[in-house]
């Protein structure tokens, strides 16, 4: 299991609690939704599992075998290699290319095979669909452009999980579709996915496991359940 928390607790930096009794569990491959409006604590979630926030009280909370109540902030660089993650604002380096962004994040993470990094970078920009746009800079990419980019930099270290925080909140519908088609051939590939979103129309569409945020809890829920939960208004205007 590469997620495992049971009767967790998640609080803010400034200690205000955002979810209590969290059971979260998920599997190698698995494709996992968290949905809740805007505010419920499902990035909060997300930043726990890449230890940006902390889970102060637990029964259990592993990530990859690790507990994390215990784990030492040295290890924590270790811990986020193993996984990917894709903002929702993509955070690309401005003033770099694509293949310069790509470079700069094997070398930070530490490759060491020098004459396969070139290759690796190509290899998942194929995969991502954009390696004819290699050589360009972030401002000229349109927003599912640089989402991709985002998505081949979460891949490039072959990641046991990708945490995807809305990669399609701020995108057409059909860019959208190609996102979530992406995102649901890796996982097929083997790596788990963990995707917050509150477009619950994905959930039909692209189906997994879906978690809840609401009212200070996470609960597993069916995709019909999760739908009704949310009216029209709820949803981005470009998704409806």
């Amino acid at each position: 299991m590469l997620i495992n928390y049971q009767h967790a607790n998640i609080y803010q930096l400034d200690g205000t609690a955002v979810l209590t009794d969290v059971d979260f569990q998920v599997d190698e491959g698995e494709f996992v939704y968290i949905i809740g409006r805007v505010g419920t604590g499902k990035s909060s979630l997300l930043k726990t599992i890449y230890q940006e926030l902390y889970v102060d009280e637990a029964t259990q909370a592993e990530v990859f075998g690790q507990d994390l109540l215990t784990l030492k902030r040295k290890h924590v660089p270790a811990l986020r290699r193993q996984m990917g993650i894709v903002f929702q604002d993509f955070q690309l380096l401005a003033d770099r290319t694509v293949r310069k962004n790509l470079h700069f994040v094997l070398k930070a993470t530490g490759w060491k095979k020098k004459d396969g990094l070139a290759d690796r970078i190509d290899e998942v920009l194929e995969q991502v669909g954009m390696a004819d746009k290699a050589t360009r800079m972030p401002h000229e990419l349109s927003g599912g452009e640089q989402q991709r980019i985002a998505i081949a930099r979460a891949i490039l270290n072959r990641p046991r999980l990708i945490i995807a925080d809305e990669p399609t909140a701020n995108l057409d519908a059909e860019t959208a579709r190609g996102i979530m088609e992406l995102l649901t051939d890796i996982s097929r590939q083997g790596a788990a996915v963990v995707m917050s979103t509150h477009n619950t129309a994905l959930l039909e569409q692209y189906p997994g496991k879906v978690y809840q945020c609401l009212d200070g809890h996470l609960t597993k829920v069916s995709a019909e359940a999760a739908s009704s939960t949310f009216s029209s208004t709820d949803m981005p205007e470009n998704h409806q």
